[in-house]
């Protein structure tokens, strides 16, 4: 009996990691990502999902941003590339393709109570 419990156990345990792993594959800031670069490219900083620091930077920055976002065209694509524990929180990277052929490495991340504190991109 012991043992059969143990086998349900380690079971359970096994498919309680690759939930996570398929989680950590997948990232969960995607979404949220597309929403801030879209928005963002259209004039408007989504203040329910950016941290102050993040929504004063982007209002001041928006001109600039916008004109550059919209040159890009639209999104094509957001693929996953990896994600980070720092001591402010997770980072999740991806590649973000534009209607124009630019891919840009997007970070996005250090959330807390549903707003995040970073969002960034690198050519």
């Amino acid at each position: 009996m012991r043992l059969k419990l143990f086998a349900i156990a380690a079971a359970a345990l096994s498919l309680t990691a690759f939930s996570a792993t398929a989680q950590e594959a997948e990232g969960q800031y995607s979404a949220d990502l597309q929403r801030m670069i879209t928005e963002t490219a259209s004039g408007t900083c989504p203040n329910d999902i950016m941290a102050e620091q993040l929504l004063t930077a982007c209002q001041q920055q928006i001109a600039q941003m916008s004109a550059g976002l919209a040159s890009l065209g639209a999104i094509q694509s957001v693929t996953f590339t990896k994600a980070e524990d720092t001591p402010a929180g997770r980072v999740e990277t991806y590649a973000v393709v534009f209607a124009n052929g630019t891919t840009l490495n997007w970070g996005i991340g250090h959330k807390k109570d549903g707003k995040y504190n970073a969002a960034y991109a690198t050519s």
